[in-house]
Order: structure tokens, then C-alpha cells, then sequence
């Protein structure tokens, strides 16, 4: 099954930027299909296999940080090729 997840990743301290930084980073090392925008990162991908990665990837980027948030929202369907037909 295929998913599509959405994360906004705000590190709620003054060094913010490196931290979020690094956490797409590693994303992006993953393998799987990533987008960026300024407002959110994009990850789609095999079920099992995102939320394998983002488990890892959220446990170290709060381990490296004093206090934060992650809002996420998960798609069952692979939206990597979604484009507006209006």
C-alpha cells in the first residue's frame, strides 16, 4: 500500500534552521520520492518503508533538540504525481 505524508517540522528554539536542515537531509538520503516546498516536506513511498524511515529520522531530530513540533497527515494513495486540473 502506498502512502503520501506531509510534515511540517518546527524546532522551537533559536537555531532552528540547521535542525530542519538536516531533517530533510536525511529524507533525502532515504531513497524515497521527497518534495519540498517553503511550507512543508512531501514524502510518498511503500507504506512500511516511509514510516520506517520517518521513525528513525523523527526519533534522531528530536533527540538532537531541546523542544519542537511535527505536524503530519498521512494519504492512503501515492499523490507524487497530483496536478491540478482546474
Amino acid at each position: 500500500m502506498n502512502i503520501s505524508v506531509e510534515l511540517t517540522f518546527s524546532p522551537l528554539q533559536d537555531d532552528f534552521e540547521s535542525h530542519i536542515i538536516d531533517f530533510i537531509k536525511s529524507l533525502r538520503a532515504s531513497g524515497l520520492t521527497i518534495l519540498e516546498n517553503p511550507l512543508s516536506t512531501q514524502v510518498f513511498g511503500e507504506f512500511s518503508q516511509v514510516m520506517k524511515v520517518l521513525n528513525k529520522e523523527i526519533e534522531k531530530a528530536f533527540e538532537l533538540m531541546d523542544k519542537g513540533l511535527l505536524y503530519m497527515k498521512i494519504v492512503k494513495s501515492d499523490r507524487s504525481g497530483y496536478e491540478p486540473h482546474f
